[in-house]
């Protein structure tokens, strides 16, 4: 028998023991058997391979750090898998419902806030003065005092605002809020009408020393206007409120003083005026324009006052109206709380939506017709043909 291989007889014949690899390696290691005869990946089939009692196996890597072992089955997990698109807007909804909530808790706040101040201000016992409500609209008589009782003496702006004997009203103004409209009527202190309760006639303004009573029975029976609250402020909370909005935006056509109020404009156009630069102009009886070189005395008397009043009352309204800061607000309220009277019906849901309609719509002024009059050696005003269509609208 031939000794050779019948298909290759030119190569001998070699055992499967042979082909035992290095140690460390496997039979499948790419470039072991290089040098050797073995092809096409199979043995001689006529030759059956030695048995070794060496294993063929070889140990399994080691799993590396941050990678699956290679005998796992699970398929290799990303890093970072996305949340479900369910989760996100349960996370979503989670913080808008905090958002909402710390919104009120702060409007809560704010509101306690506003009511502890709304409860420190002085009240006016009307006694049944006040008109009821209840109609389409509520009339405010607004007062402004000359009183110097919360006034600091020893401040530098003291002197300014001046001393006088008595108190007396110094503004006086009808204002009527209903929805989507607000109308403003100032009237003259030296308005001459009849003084409730002294069966006499004089001045409105000194209808004050007979208490806000008095004053409101003297405009509700002399001009037949219903007042349905009372609001009065002093000259020291008329300076705080200024400053607290910052100051006043009013024009000046000229160079513009008044030696017994304090104003003193050095130069034409647009003046932010202070507190005290303030109630100097609303103040003034002697008011001096310098025109072309020469000083001119306002003639108009207590009218130029009144159109002043309605200049420093439009531009205070317009600086609150735009005032949308909560924070700004308390200031605001705060700094006039101290110096601010009003009637004991008023509660802080009517003054809060007083400040609401107030707040939408700056108010349109009206002018209340007079004429110039005489009484005994007083000179004043009475009012005039047109009049009563002027106040109709406050009825």
């Amino acid at each position: 028998m031939s000794s050779g291989n019948p298909r290759r007889p030119d190569r001998p014949r070699r055992r499967a023991a042979e082909f035992d690899p290095p140690a460390g390696h496997s039979v499948f290691d790419d470039g072991v058997f290089e040098d050797s005869n073995f092809e096409d990946g199979v043995f001689e089939d006529e030759y059956e391979p030695a048995v070794d009692g060496r294993s063929f196996s070889v140990p399994a890597p080691e799993p590396q750090q941050g990678r699956r072992s290679a005998r796992t089955t699970e398929p290799p997990q990303p890093d970072f898998v996305p949340p479900p698109r369910r989760r996100r807007k349960r996370r979503l909804l989670r913080w808008l419902v905090v958002a909402l909530l710390v919104v009120a808790i702060v409007g809560i706040a704010e509101v306690l806030y506003l009511s502890r101040s709304f409860s420190s201000i002085e009240r006016v016992e009307t006694a049944g003065t006040l008109s009821a409500t209840g109609g389409p609209g509520e009339n405010f008589l607004i007062v402004g005092s000359d009183s110097r009782e919360n006034l600091d003496p020893d401040a530098p702006d003291a002197g300014v605002i001046g001393d006088v004997g008595g108190e007396r009203t110094d503004t006086v103004v009808l204002l009527r809020v209903e929805q989507g409209r607000n109308v403003m009527l100032p009237l003259p202190r030296d308005l001459w009408v009849p003084i409730a309760g002294t069966g006499g006639e004089q001045r409105i303004n000194t209808a004050i020393q007979g208490g806000p009573e008095r004053l409101i029975e003297t405009v509700q029976t002399s001009l037949g206007v219903p007042v349905h609250h009372y609001i009065e402020i002093d000259f020291a909370g008329f300076k705080g409120l200024v400053d607290a909005l910052g100051g006043i935006d009013v024009t000046f056509d000229h160079v513009t003083y008044d030696r017994k109020s304090g104003l003193d404009i050095t130069s034409p156009g647009l003046q932010t005026l202070d507190g005290v630069e303030a109630l100097a102009y609303v103040r003034s009886r002697a008011y001096t324009e310098v025109i072309d070189g020469s000083p001119r005395v306002d003639g108009t008397g207590d009218l130029g006052r009144i159109e002043r009043q309605q200049i420093f009352l439009r531009a205070i309204f317009a600086k609150i109206t735009s005032v949308r800061n909560p924070v700004n607000l308390n200031r605001i309220a705060t700094a006039v709380t101290d110096d601010v009277r009003i009637d004991d019906a008023l509660s802080f849901a009517e003054a809060s939506d007083f400040a609401r309609k107030l707040s939408a719509k700056s108010p349109e002024t009206v002018a209340l017709p007079v004429a110039n009059a005489t009484r005994g050696s007083a000179s004043v005003l009475v009012m005039a043909d047109g009049a009563q269509e002027a106040l109709g609208q406050f009825r």
